[in-house]
This record gives structure tokens, C-alpha cells and sequence, in this order.
């Protein structure tokens, strides 16, 4: 009997990587002008990225320019619009030609729109699965054909949410969470199918995060007692917070995991925990 995906039987000798860096590695992280994709940015080039780069539709800000100096250049901002493949092709291999090579994706560009599934219009469905389900899929497939391309095993990390996992009962949303949900399915998917290529997919399912989309979050008058409620680390987390998770499934530390939907929500939103609580 073969073995799986043609090895025929033989064991590769691998040789494993004992700690967690990324020195030498090129990165691209769509939607990291800012939020979650610019804190997962600075961890990477903290943990010795070579490069990183940013794709994203707008423009950077002041946090971006703050870190491109502390990182003089290694941090880079290119535009595209990831619900257009040939958009997202063509900045790759625009990295490529830069960089010499491409190491890892962090799939991180997403939209969030909280309200009553009765009240939602079919635009905004459809613009919240376009950007979070669809576009994310053509990023993936991208990033997979550059690393066959280039004979990388390479790596390349969704961004999820705990959304997915359960319904957020104070701003829920039927089609953001289930946007993600696909994410997450989608991730068991290709990593299946990848991994005779020696790609791994992975994501990470953030929880409570201080960004711009959640600055209202704190502001409720309730806020405390809802912490209260949920249990776990009582306040949100930095953005920077979620980085090491990025960075391990990004480093060759991880050469062996793939498939696996990591949770960073200091318990809270965590479905076995605060259903008892219910």
C-alpha cells in the first residue's frame, strides 16, 4: 500500500525547527494599513520578518508610518482590492520581484456590520461575504500558486473570529458570522488539499480586540457588568496581543501544524465557558 499523497511509503527526514522566528522571511498581510493586519505586521518584523507587506484598498496612517520608521525598510504598502483575483495577483508578484521570494500570507482584510438579520440589505450581505468569504479564498488561492510556483512551502494564516464559533447576543450578526464560519471551514478544506504541496493553512479566531471597528465596545454603560458576565481577562485586547499566534503558524516552528483554528479571546465569547453562564 502507498502512503499518502505519492510518498510511497518513505519517511522524509525533517529536521525541526526549535524556535519561533521568522528571520529572512517575506510576508504579505492584506488589510494591515491598520488594526489587527498592522499588529500582526509589527509582531512579524519584531520576530525578524525581512519584509512585510501590506495589502490593503486604502491608504496608511500615522500608527503605519510610525512603525514602517522603528522598521526602516521592511514594512511596505501596496494597493489592491482583494475581491479582484488579477488585483491581488498582480501585487504578489510585484512582492516577488522585490523580495525574491514569498514566505507567508496572513489572509486578515475584513469587514464587520452588526445588526438584525431582518434589517440587513442585500448589498450589505453581499458586501460582507464578497470582502470576508470570497475575497479571502482568491487571496489563499494566490499565495498557494506563487509558493508552487516558487517550490516555497509556505504558510498562510486566515483571520477568523469567535464570531464563528458562536453568536455575539449583544451586536449579532447571522452574516458576518457566518462569513467567518466559512473562513474556518474553508481553512480544514485547503489545508487538506494543500499539504502534498507543503503549504499549511491555518487561522486564528480573535475575540474582543481594540481596534477602530470596536471603540464603542468600553463605552457602554454596562460594560462592566458584562464583563462580569462573560468572565475571563476583563478587557479587550491590544492588537498586538494576537501576533504571536500569527507568528507561530507563520515560522517553520509550525512545520507540522496545519488545519487548526487557534482562539485568542482571553476566554471571553470562548462557547464551552460562557455557556454555563447562560
Amino acid at each position: 500500500m502507498s502512503a499518502p499523497n505519492g510518498t510511497n511509503g518513505a519517511t522524509a527526514e525533517v529536521e525541526p525547527v526549535k524556535k519561533i522566528m521568522l528571520e529572512g522571511k517575506v510576508i504579505a498581510i492584506t488589510g494591515a494599513n491598520r488594526g489587527i493586519g498592522l499588529g500582526v505586521a509589527e509582531c512579524c518584523l519584531a520576530n525578524g520578518a525581512a519584509r512585510v507587506y501590506s495589502i490593503d484598498i486604502g491608504d496608511v496612517g500615522e500608527d503605519f508610518e510610525k512603525i514602517s520608521k522603528e522598521y526602516p525598510k521592511r514594512l511596505f504598502a501596496l494597493k489592491a482590492d482583494i475581491r479582484n483575483e488579477d488585483e491581488v495577483t498582480t501585487v504578489v508578484d510585484r512582492i516577488v520581484e522585490e523580495a525574491g521570494t514569498l514566505s507567508g500570507m496572513v489572509v486578515n482584510a475584513g469587514i464587520t456590520n452588526h445588526k438584525s438579520a431582518l434589517d440587513f440589505t442585500k448589498e450589505e450581505i453581499e458586501r460582507l461575504f464578497n470582502i470576508n468569504l470570497f475575497g479571502a479564498f482568491y487571496c489563499a488561492r494566490v499565495a498557494a500558486r506563487t509558493f508552487i510556483r516558487l517550490g516555497v512551502k509556505g504558510s498562510i494564516v486566515f483571520t477568523a473570529s469567535m464570531a464563528s464559533h458562536r453568536p455575539n447576543k449583544r451586536v449579532p450578526s447571522a452574516p458576518y458570522g457566518a462569513s467567518k464560519a466559512g473562513v474556518r471551514n474553508m481553512v480544514k478544506t485547503l489545508a487538506y488539499e494543500w499539504a502534498k504541496h507543503g503549504i499549511r493553512v491555518n487561522s486564528v479566531s480573535p475575540g474582543l480586540v481594540k481596534t477602530a471597528m470596536t471603540y464603542w465596545v468600553p463605552q457602554q454603560p454596562d460594560w462592566e457588568q458584562q464583563l462580569k458576565y462573560y468572565g475571563g481577562i476583563p478587557r479587550l485586547a491590544e492588537v498586538q496581543e494576537l501576533g504571536g499566534a500569527y507568528v507561530y503558524f507563520l515560522s517553520d516552528a509550525a512545520s507540522y501544524t496545519t488545519s487548526v483554528d487557534l482562539q485568542v479571546n482571553g476566554v471571553i465569547g470562548n462557547p464551552h465557558v460562557s455557556e454555563f453562564r447562560e
